[in-house]
């Protein structure tokens, strides 16, 4: 590869520049948000590419952040030209790949494109992956996952699309969240604390909890719906050296899904540092994902608690007395009992709690 053509890989974006510098600066983004006119939905944008710099809103980073308005000014200048010739060297075939695999946020276009909109859409894809070619994208969302991931196929499906989509979506509220610096030991000093809200029933009582006690440790925690395709129940990566995100979808939307994807990515990133997983079945694996498993479980059930779990008696009320004394919720321990195969899958299963989506939604909202 020539370096014209490593240089057009990447292409830089104005938002990756201001991120750095804020965190050079120690700027916060309620700090910046509130000196933009448009508040933290415009500096979202302005990260995420989706809206430039403008005079404006230069002038605002420019008094918070530092550097002159009109070195803002250029570089968003130099990210317009850059990817004007990603867009004009992108192949037809490639152009097709991007159209018809790989999504971007927003409302698709129906029927046949014209020449215009194609451009228009590739464009917005590049914009929103921050990358120059095909290539990139693949190195960044594919080949990185099928390093950690159970299927092993190379070609590129619908599924890796809309993965990448949901990911994606995730670094990037990830990149605005305020954090202390990741430590693996921070996060192993929570555990106790966390477990210990699996507990509280109501999804907006426990899910800022959950998110304030990563934070501490320099975890992100995003929670967002799959889109359709995505069949991904959690994600964990580190998205910069100093910050981990732990990205979750409440698949199947049960109380025992939801934490034991939770303790799973937790696991994943303290056994298992910078590595990148996606995880659409937290049951069985590979090595890494089977490491994480027993860490999980172990959060679950705490190994002195095991000899008590061997010989729990099946029955509502045992579980729910055990679960007290464990400090988790009785669902959880359900799940235990299932996977070991000592419950069937559809005995006891009123001891799960299931949110609706209305609910789970609206816990969202509030992080």
């Amino acid at each position: 590869m020539n370096n014209a053509s490593a240089l057009s890989d990447w292409i830089s974006r104005p938002g990756d520049s201001l991120l750095a510098a804020m965190q050079r600066r120690g700027v916060t983004t309620t700090a910046l948000a509130i000196r933009l006119t448009g508040g933290m939905d415009q500096l979202r944008d302005i990260v995420s590419g989706i809206q430039p710099i403008d005079p404006e809103s230069a002038q605002a980073i420019s008094e918070a952040v530092g550097g002159s308005a009109h070195f803002w000014m250029k570089r968003q200048a130099n990210y317009d030209r850059d990817l004007a010739r990603a867009v004009l060297s992108t192949s037809p075939v490639d152009q097709e790949v991007w159209l018809r695999s790989i999504p971007a946020p927003g409302p698709r276009p129906r029927g046949r494109l014209s020449e215009e909109t194609r451009i228009i859409e590739l464009k917005r894809r590049l914009e929103f992956y921050g990358v120059g070619t095909l290539g990139a994208w693949r190195g960044r969302y594919i080949s990185e996952l099928q390093a950690t991931r159970f299927r092993t196929s190379q070609t590129l499906t619908s599924d890796d699309g809309a993965i990448s989509l949901w990911l994606r979506k995730g670094e990037l509220a990830a990149s605005l969240a305020e954090t202390a610096p990741w430590r693996a030991d921070a996060l192993e000093s929570k555990l106790g604390a966390i477990r210990r809200l699996s507990r509280i029933s109501r999804p907006r009582r426990f899910l800022p909890k959950v998110k304030g006690l990563l934070a501490e440790a320099g975890v992100a925690l995003v929670v967002m719906r799959a889109p359709k395709g995505c069949r991904a129940s959690g994600a964990s990566r580190l998205v910069r050296p100093d910050r981990a995100m732990i990205m979750l979808s409440f698949r199947f939307r049960s109380d025992e899904q939801f934490w034991f994807t939770l303790f799973h990515e937790i696991g994943h990133l303290i056994l298992h540092g910078d590595r990148s997983f996606v995880d659409e079945d937290v049951t069985s694996g590979n090595t890494f994902e089977n490491e994480a498993n027993d860490f999980a479980a172990s959060l679950v059930i705490p190994p002195e608690k095991e000899q008590e779990f061997a010989e729990l008696k099946i029955k509502h009320q045992f579980i729910t007395r055990f679960a007290v004394s464990a400090e988790v919720a009785p669902g959880l321990v359900l799940g235990q009992l299932q996977h070991r195969g000592r419950v069937a899958r559809n005995r006891l299963n009123s001891l799960k709690r299931t949110w609706p989506w209305d609910e789970i939604d609206q816990a969202i909202s509030t992080l």
